[in-house]
C-alpha cells in the first residue's frame, strides 16, 4: 500500500497544490513597482482609471496562465476579483469566498480589499460613478476608464454607462451631461509591465469526444441552432464560452486551462456555415480533421473582423449573449443588428442527454472507488500508524488514486485540502508554505476534490475527523448534513427557479444562529467545466433561470468559522421527473407542453462516497433523516463495492464506513 500511494511524479505533476505560479513566469518586481509601472502608464495614456478583471477572452471562471494579469499585479490568486487602480488609490473587489485569502495575499500597504456583497460596499460600477461625479465636480472634465475591450463582459460597458448618468443626475443634478468615458483603444496595459514573464497563450490540441459520451450529433446540434435561429431572426451566432465551444462541436481539450477540458477557440453557425476559430496547432490531428471535415477552421483573431464584415450587409443579424461574450465582439455589432439573448447551446448543454447521464453516473463510481482508496491510506496512516500528513501529500495522494480509475485524465479543479482552520478559506489551495498544516487526530479537515474522466466529471466535499470531535462541531456538522438532506429529498415543480430550494439547505443552521455566504449549488457539466450555467441553487433571487430534467447540480450546504474550522458536506444530483413516464426523451410541441400536467422533477444521486457516521449527533436527526442516511450507504455500497478488491483496506473502509447507524 505504501509504495501504491508514493508520491510519484505522476501524482505530483497531476496534483493541484502547485498552483500556476511555476507557469506564471518569473516575476522580480514588487507589488509596489508593478503598480507604479501602470500608473506610469495610465498618465501617459490620461487615463484616470484602469480596470484589471480575472477574465480571459472567454470570460472563463479558470483562466490560463497567460491572461492571470489581475494575479501577476496584485498577487491575490482567487478566481473571481477585479482590480482598480487610480493614481492615488488600489482596490480589489471580490466575494465572500475569497475574503480570506485576499487578506492573506493583498499587500495591505498597496491594496484595499473590498468585500463584494458588504452593505456599505459599493459596486464597482457604482464606485466608478461616483468617481466620475466627484471628477467632474473638482475639475469639470470627464473621468476617463481604462480597459481591455477582450476580457469585459459586453454588459459592462452598459452598465457602467448607466452608472455614469445616474450618478450625473442624483449627485449633480445634471440630465444629459456625460461625466465619464470609457476608452478601450489601447492595448492591454499590464502585458508591457509583465514583459517576457508572461507565459505563452496556449495552443493544446482537440481531441474527438466520443458520440457514446457526447450523446448528440455535431449536425443535430447545428440544425437545432438553425432552427432557434429562424425563430429569433438571427442569420449569424456566435459562441465565447469556451465550454460552449467544444460542446457545439462534440470536442475536448488538456492543457489550455487547468483543469477544464476545454481549448481557447470562438465559433460561429450562420445559415450556410459553420467555422471554428482557434490557433491551427488545435486541429493538426487526422482523428479530429476527419471529424471536423464540415466545419471551416480559421484563424482565432479573424473571429471580430468577421462580424464585423456580416454586419455590413442589411438584414443581417448576429445572435449573441452579451453576458457571456466580450465588449470586443458586442461592440462592432450594430444595436439595430443585435439579437441579445441566451445562445442556443447554453440550455443543451445544462439539461444532459441520457448519454451524458450515463457517462456521469460511471464517472461517480469510479470516484467513488478512488476515494475508498484514499480513505483507507488516510485513516491507516493518521490512527493506526499515528502519524501527521501534510495537506500537499493528501492532494497528491488523493489525484494518485483517482489516476489509477480508468479514464481519468486531470482534477476537475484545484483540490481543497484544509486542515483545522484552514477549512475556514473556502477556497483555500494547501501549497508547502508557512499556511500548510499536518492533519492528525486533533483536528478535522475539510476535502473538497473531483475529477474530469473521460465520460464524466465529478464534484464532492467531505468533511473528516480521525479523533474526538467537539459537541459544537458534531452540532453544527449535523446541521450542515439535515441541510444537505433537506435540498436532496425535495419534490418541486418543472422550472423552478433555484433559490426557491436554498431555504432548505439553511434551515437547520438558522435555527442555531448561523449561515455561510456562497451559494449551495452550482451546475455542472458533462466531461466538461465544473461549474455550469445558467442555473444555480442561492439566496440571490436574480438568477431566475428554471430547473428542468437532466440538470445536474451540486449540493453543498456548509459553515465556517474563522480561525477554527470549516465543513460542507457536498453531493452532485441529476434531476428526474417524479413520474417515470415523463423521463422518456421525446420532443415535445410548444402547445403540447402548455396543455401538458404540471411535472414534478426531484433528485437522483450521483456522488457515491460515504459520510463520517460519528460526527452526527443522532438526537438532531428525524426518523426520516436517518433512513435516507441508512438508504444513501446502501447504494454506495452496492455501487461502488464491485470495484473493489474482496478484503482489501479499501473494502474494509467502504463496508465500515456504510454500515447503518447506531440510533441509540
Amino acid at each position: 500500500m505504501s509504495r501504491r500511494f508514493s508520491k510519484s511524479k505522476t501524482a505530483r505533476a497531476m496534483s493541484t497544490t502547485t498552483e500556476t505560479d511555476e507557469t506564471m513566469g518569473t516575476d522580480t518586481m514588487t507589488p509596489a513597482s508593478k503598480l507604479e509601472a501602470l500608473r506610469s502608464k495610465m498618465k501617459q495614456l490620461n487615463l484616470d482609471v484602469y480596470l484589471i478583471p480575472s477574465d480571459d477572452p472567454h470570460l472563463s471562471e479558470y483562466v490560463p496562465a497567460a491572461y492571470m494579469r489581475r494575479k501577476f499585479l496584485t498577487g491575490f490568486g482567487g478566481s473571481a476579483g477585479t482590480a482598480v487602480v487610480t493614481q492615488d488609490k488600489a482596490l480589489l473587489w471580490t466575494d465572500s469566498r475569497y475574503w480570506n485569502e485576499a487578506n492573506l495575499q493583498l499587500d495591505g500597504s498597496l491594496w484595499t480589499l473590498m468585500k463584494q456583497g458588504q452593505p456599505k460596499v459599493p459596486t464597482i460600477v457604482k464606485y466608478l460613478g461616483e468617481l466620475a461625479a466627484k471628477h467632474y465636480k473638482d475639475a469639470e472634465t470627464k473621468v476617463k476608464v481604462g480597459i481591455d475591450p477582450f476580457v469585459h463582459p459586453a454588459s459592462f460597458a452598459k452598465d457602467l454607462k448607466e452608472a455614469f448618468k445616474d450618478a450625473a443626475k442624483t449627485e449633480l443634478s445634471l440630465e444629459d451631461t456625460e461625466i465619464g468615458e470609457l476608452d478601450t483603444s489601447n492595448p492591454n496595459l499590464i502585458d508591457p509591465i509583465w514583459g517576457d514573464a508572461r507565459p505563452e497563450v496556449p495552443f493544446s490540441a482537440f481531441r474527438v469526444h466520443p458520440l457514446e459520451y457526447a450523446g448528440v450529433k455535431v449536425e443535430d446540434k447545428i440544425k437545432a441552432i438553425r432552427k432557434e435561429m429562424e425563430s429569433k431572426k438571427a442569420t449569424l451566432s456566435v459562441f465565447s464560452a469556451l465550454d460552449d465551444v467544444v460542446y457545439l462541436f462534440n470536442v475536448r481539450a488538456m492543457g489550455d486551462v487547468d483543469t477544464c477540458p476545454v481549448g481557447i477557440a470562438y465559433a460561429t453557425v450562420s445559415n450556410d456555415e459553420v467555422t471554428l476559430y482557434c490557433d491551427s496547432r488545435k486541429v493538426e490531428s487526422k482523428s479530429v480533421q476527419d471529424h471536423l471535415k464540415e466545419i471551416t477552421i480559421k484563424p482565432y483573431d479573424d473571429i471580430v473582423k468577421d462580424i464585423q464584415t456580416h454586419c455590413e450587409t442589411k438584414g443581417n443579424k448576429v445572435w449573441v449573449d452579451t453576458s457571456r461574450a466580450n465588449y470586443a465582439i458586442s461592440s462592432v455589432i450594430p444595436k439595430n443588428a443585435l439579437v441579445d439573448n441566451q445562445n442556443a447551446v447554453t440550455p443543451m448543454k445544462a439539461c444532459k442527454n441520457e448519454a451524458e447521464l450515463e457517462g456521469m453516473r460511471k464517472a461517480h463510481v469510479v470516484d467513488g472507488a478512488a476515494m475508498a482508496n484514499f480513505m483507507a491510506w488516510l485513516e491507516d496512516r493518521i490512527v493506526v500508524q499515528g502519524k501527521s500528513v501534510s495537506e500537499v501529500e493528501i492532494d497528491e495522494v488523493l489525484t494518485g488514486c483517482r489516476a489509477e480509475q480508468p479514464g481519468f485524465l486531470e482534477c476537475s479543479f484545484p483540490t481543497i485540502a484544509g486542515v483545522g482552520s484552514n477549512a475556514a478559506i473556502i477556497h483555500y489551495r494547501a501549497k508547502e508554505d508557512d499556511l500548510m498544516k499536518y492533519l492528525d487526530t486533533t483536528q478535522p479537515i475539510l476535502i473538497d476534490s473531483g475529477g474530469q474522466y473521460t465520460y464524466g466529471t465529478t464534484d464532492v466535499t467531505r468533511t473528516w475527523h480521525f479523533g474526538e470531535a467537539t459537541d459544537e462541531f458534531k452540532d453544527t456538522y449535523t446541521r450542515v448534513l439535515k441541510g444537505n438532506i433537506g435540498v436532496d429529498s425535495m419534490t418541486f415543480p418543472e422550472n423552478v427557479p433555484g433559490f426557491v430550494l436554498d431555504v432548505f439547505a439553511r434551515k437547520s443552521l438558522w435555527e442555531a444562529g448561523k449561515d455561510y455566504g456562497h451559494g449551495t449549488g452550482h451546475g455542472v457539466g458533462a466531461a466538461l467545466n465544473v461549474h455550469e450555467g445558467p442555473f444555480g441553487i442561492s439566496p440571490r433571487f436574480g438568477n431566475l433561470e428554471g430547473l428542468k430534467r437532466g440538470m445536474v447540480v451540486s449540493n453543498e450546504p456548509g459553515y465556517y468559522e474563522d480561525g477554527n474550522f470549516g465543513i460542507r458536506i457536498e453531493n452532485l444530483l441529476e434531476m428526474q421527473f417524479v413520474n417515470p413516464e415523463h423521463n422518456k426523451e421525446s420532443e415535445v410541441s410548444e402547445d403540447e407542453a402548455k396543455s401538458a400536467e404540471k411535472k414534478f422533477l426531484m433528485f437522483k444521486k450521483l456522488t457515491m462516497i460515504p459520510i463520517q457516521k460519528n460526527l452526527i449527533n443522532v438526537d438532531l436527526m428525524s426518523p426520516t433523516e436517518l433512513d435516507w442516511l441508512d438508504a444513501y450507504h446502501e447504494e454506495v455500497f452496492a455501487k461502488v463495492s464491485p470495484l473493489l478488491e474482496a478484503d482489501s483496506p479499501a473494502m474494509k473502509w467502504l463496508q465500515k464506513s456504510c454500515e447503518k447507524i447506531d440510533r441509540s
